[in-house]
């Protein structure tokens, strides 16, 4: 009996240990090793950081900084609300050093990436975010007078969860002594080459060219310089229907384009908006294409 019994235990250690080394062996197929090299492991890359830019100001004995600044979504002209104490309190304090120092102006430089979606009516959104700035600044009591307004390419910038964070820089110096020829020299080129929109009825957007947001940063410009100045929104028709119809007509496409201006910055009370209707013709209606060429917006200066 004794005999029996250390066989058997002998035949059951056997099946143990070769159930011990046949998992080992699976185990080291599947790659299922507890202790792995670290070397062997997949590095995580690391994510860029965010870029962040400072409301910084500096003229003279006038000091300002702090490490926030006005925020702008990834493609987005207007600034994120609500601004910080800190970028609140430095808006009042620029807008105190503006007012007892008639003769300095204060730039700022929006900035903007190739890759961003500008639906805007300016060349960039660079020059849009600065618009956008600049309309603060006025609300908060600074003149336009004294403000300017740029855009810059900055494709270094990195968003943090879809925000840049202070996508603009301000400058401060004295207000160029050639402003008032420069300023109607802009005049004489905006009455001389009007902003002209063609548009379907109906349509419920205006895209623009190049030139023509050019025209437009121009006219906002002149408006922001030009204390009493405003511009003028004509709407003309062609010849089609009765003349009280294309009036309404006219005034209805001055209307939105007015609208769209409002909305890209230029105030409600500079822009006047009428109608010729059909008074105006530049050519003749006797063609379809005279009059599409009839049935336009005209935007100059007053």
């Amino acid at each position: 009996m004794g005999r029996n019994l250390a066989y058997l235990i002998g035949i059951i250690v056997t099946i143990l240990i070769g159930i011990y080394f046949y998992n080992s062996c699976c185990n080291c197929c599947n790659g299922t090793v507890d202790d792995k090299d670290p070397a062997q492991e997949t590095p995580i890359a690391n994510e860029p950081t965010a870029t962040s830019y400072p409301f910084a100001l500096a003229d003279g004995d006038f000091l300002y900084e702090v490490n926030d600044n006005f925020n702008f979504n990834v493609s987005s002209p207007s600034f994120l609300l609500p601004l910080s104490d800190s970028v609140k309190k430095g808006v009042a304090a620029l807008s105190d050093h503006l007012s007892t120092n008639a003769e300095r102006v204060v730039n700022i430089i929006g900035y903007y990436k190739a890759d961003e979606e500008n639906t805007t009516a300016y060349p960039n959104l660079g020059i849009a975010r600065a618009n956008s700035v600049k309309n603060h600044f006025v609300t908060s009591g600074i003149s336009s007078a004294q403000i300017n307004t740029s855009g810059q390419l900055m494709d270094e910038m990195i968003p943090e969860e879809g925000i840049y964070l202070g996508p603009v820089a301000y400058g401060i110096e004295a207000k160029d002594s050639n402003a008032d020829e420069e300023l109607q020299a802009l005049y004489d080129k905006i009455k001389a080459n009007p902003l002209v929109l063609y548009f379907e009825t109906g349509q419920a957007s205006i895209n623009l060219s190049a030139e023509q947001r050019q025209k437009v940063a121009d006219i906002s410009r002149y408006l922001d310089k030009a204390v009493d100045a405003s511009c003028l929104v004509i709407g003309h028709t062609d010849n089609t229907g009765s003349r009280a119809t294309n009036i309404k007509l006219g005034q209805d496409r001055a209307e939105f384009a007015k609208n769209y201006l409002m909305q890209n910055g230029i105030v409600e009370s500079k822009i006047e908006a009428s109608s010729e209707g059909p008074d105006n013709p530049i050519v003749s209606n006797g063609t379809e294409a005279g009059r599409a060429k009839n049935r336009r917006v005209v935007v100059t200066l007053n």
